[in-house]
C-alpha cells in the first residue's frame, strides 16, 4: 500500500488540527486495531474515538502497532455525559489514557451536552484535566452556536473545536460562522452522510474531475478548513478519502455544493442525547 503525502492542518487556538483524520465509531475489536494501524502506516495521521465508542483499547492497539511516533498522530477521545461531574470527569478522562495507554492525548472534548450537570463545572473540570498534563487541547461536540458562546464564556482553556454532523445535506453555515468568530475548528463527523451520496450535482461535479462523489463531499468541507473525520471499515476506503488534496473544486462548484444544505438534513437523531442514560 502506497503512503499519501502531507496532510495540511487547520489553526485553532493554539492546536493544529489535521485536516483529515479516521472516524472510529462502530469499530470494533481485531477489525477496529487493523483499520487504525492501516490508516496510520497510510500516513493518516488523525484518530478519532470515543469513550461511549467502546474501542480505545483497539485504538490504542493500531496505534502501537503501525510502528507511528506518537508525536506523529493527534488522537481524539471523548467523555461521556454521564462523567460530567467535575470528580467523575476526571477519573473518565484517566480512564480513557488507561484504555489507550496513552499518558496524553491531543484533544479531548465533551461528547453531548448535558443539561443535568452545570456547564461551568463541567467546563471547569475539562481546564483542570488539560491543566493536569492529561490533554493538549480540549472542546466540545455536539454543541450548539450558543452552547458553544456558553462554554466559551465558562472556560479559562482555549476550546479549539466543535465536532458536529457535517456534509453537504445539512447546513452548517451558522456554527461554521460561530467558530471562525471565536478562533475554533469545526470538525466534521459523518461527513459523508453515511454512504449516502446519491446526487446529481455531486456525480456531475465527481466526473468533471474524475474523482468520486465522497471525494467531492470530502473537498469540499476541507476547502472550508473544516476537519474531516470519515468512519470507514474497508481498507481499500483509505486511499479514496486521502485522495482530496490535489484538486480543487471552483467557486462556482461549491455554491453547486453548498445549495444542497438544508436545516432538516441531519441523519444523527439528537433525541438521542436526550435518551441518554444520566446515572
Amino acid at each position: 500500500m502506497s503512503t499519501i503525502g502531507p496532510i495540511p492542518a487547520v489553526a485553532a487556538n493554539r492546536a493544529k488540527i489535521p485536516l483529515l483524520g479516521l472516524g472510529t465509531w462502530d469499530l470494533r475489536g481485531r477489525s477496529c486495531a487493523r483499520m487504525v494501524e492501516q490508516a496510520l502506516r497510510l500516513g493518516y495521521p488523525h484518530i478519532d474515538t470515543a469513550e461511549m465508542y467502546d474501542n480505545e483499547r483497539e485504538v490504542g492497539e493500531g496505534l502501537r502497532a503501525s510502528g507511528v511516533k506518537r508525536d506523529s498522530v493527534f488522537v481524539t477521545t471523548k467523555i461521556w455525559p454521564n462523567h460530567f461531574a467535575p470528580r467523575d470527569l476526571e477519573r473518565a478522562a484517566r480512564a480513557c489514557l488507561e484504555r489507550l495507554r496513552l499518558s496524553e492525548v491531543d484533544l479531548l472534548l465533551l461528547h453531548w451536552p448535558n443539561p443535568q450537570v452545570p456547564l461551568a463545572d463541567t467546563i471547569g473540570a475539562l481546564c483542570k484535566v488539560k491543566r493536569e498534563g492529561l490533554a493538549r487541547h480540549i472542546g466540545v461536540s455536539n454543541f450548539t452556536v450558543a452552547l458553544v458562546a456558553d462554554a466559551l464564556k465558562a472556560s479559562i482553556e482555549p476550546l479549539v473545536c466543535d465536532q458536529v454532523e457535517c456534509h453537504p445535506f445539512l447546513d452548517q453555515s451558522k456554527l461554521m460562522a460561530a467558530c471562525r468568530q471565536h478562533g475554533m475548528a469545526l470538525v466534521a463527523y459523518s461527513p459523508l452522510a453515511r454512504g449516502d451520496l446519491r446526487n446529481e450535482v455531486l456525480v456531475r461535479i465527481g466526473a468533471a474531475h474524475k474523482k468520486t462523489t465522497a471525494q467531492i463531499t470530502l473537498r469540499y468541507l476541507v476547502q472550508q478548513n473544516v476537519v474531516v473525520i470519515p468512519r470507514t471499515s474497508k481498507v481499500e476506503r483509505l486511499s479514496e478519502n486521502a485522495a482530496i488534496f490535489d484538486f480543487t473544486l471552483s467557486e462556482r462548484e461549491m455554491r453547486e455544493v453548498a445549495a444542497l444544505g438544508h436545516r432538516d438534513g441531519r441523519i444523527v437523531d439528537w433525541s438521542y442525547s436526550g435518551r441518554m442514560k444520566w446515572d
